[in-house]
């Protein structure tokens, strides 16, 4: 904690949500039409756009070995786009420096270079172009519900092992991946290393998307007084995964800032730093934490 930089003072900004739809099998596809719809959203001018979980691929154990693509990106060193491997990467790099704005790419199915170990991968764009951070989904989605949902990302994917987030003239924001959200020690650490805002491309299900979805970022926003998010794809019951949609922006308070329905839409949010101060200075948890009781979770993150 002693060694992390300042976080920039939160200030009013402009979010923008793409609940994507039409994701099919042509990989190509779905790149170009998540370009036009960053191009879309970037019309109302936001100060950051978000994509969802696996914009570039159907979702499913089975596929992300299919569609995974190498990025190569090492944090803290400079990332040449022009050589990068990735066509995803490139797409969203250009998208955002066309747009002058801050883009979150939601995730795309990563081969790491050295490992071949395929990872569900976030990555995120300066409004110059540049990859300036990333995030690997911590915690796989490994769940039996017998009668309604089995799922195992394991077969196919491993699991990140670092904590991520990235720093821009409005806001510190941290990064995690949908099933991530179910673990608070990576929410409780990202708000303690000063984030006050924290995005998670997700897709939740049929099943756990009517139970949990607004539940879990509503808790996290209370417990942590930050502003969460999660952006998720539109429903198609066409595709062999179902994702709940209904992708969402809560507040400091534990409101609900704004809501989708099921199908692809642009939502549009501004983040309120007044909230985010009243939250803090009315009841001020991050003064009154005991410490000396119980362990701090992010004690060298």
């Amino acid at each position: 904690m002693s060694k992390l930089s300042k976080p920039p003072l939160l200030k009013p900004f402009k979010l923008a949500l793409i609940q994507l739809g039409n994701i099919s099998a042509n990989k190509n596809d779905n790149i170009k039409h998540a370009r036009e719809m960053i191009m879309k959203a970037a019309s109302a001018k936001p100060d950051l756009i978000v994509l969802p979980e696996c914009f570039n691929s159907p979702y499913g154990h089975v596929h992300f070995p299919v569609y995974a693509e190498r990025i190569g990106f090492t944090p803290g060193e400079p990332y040449d786009i022009d050589k990068s491997e990735s066509e995803s990467v490139k797409m969203l790099s250009s998208a955002a420096k066309e747009c002058k704005t801050w883009l979150i790419g939601g995730s795309i199915p990563e081969r790491d270079a050295s490992s071949d170990n395929v990872f569900n991968t976030c990555t995120v764009y300066n409004p110059q172009g540049e990859l300036i951070a990333y995030h690997r989904k911590v915690h796989l989605f490994d769940i039996d519900i017998p009668g309604k949902i089995k799922f195992k990302e394991s077969e196919t994917l491993t699991g990140g092992t670092t904590l991520n987030f990235f720093d821009t003239e409005f806001a510190r924001i941290g990064l995690g991946i949908c099933y991530d959200i179910r673990f608070p020690e990576l929410a409780i650490i990202s708000a303690r290393q000063g984030c006050q805002v924290l995005i998670y491309p997700g897709a939740f299900n049929m099943t756990t998307g009517p139970l949990h979805w607004e539940l879990l970022q509503r808790g996290r926003a209370v417990d942590n007084q930050i502003f969460f998010s999660m952006c998720s794809p539109a429903r198609d019951t066409t595709a062999g995964y179902h994702a709940w949609g209904h992708s969402m922006v809560v507040d400091p308070m534990g409101k609900v800032l704004c809501e989708a329905e099921e199908g692809e839409q642009i939502m549009f949010t501004e983040i309120d730093p007044v909230v985010f101060n009243e939250a803090r200075g009315g009841i001020p948890v991050t003064k009154q934490r005991r410490f000396d009781v119980y362990p701090d979770v992010s004690v060298g993150k």
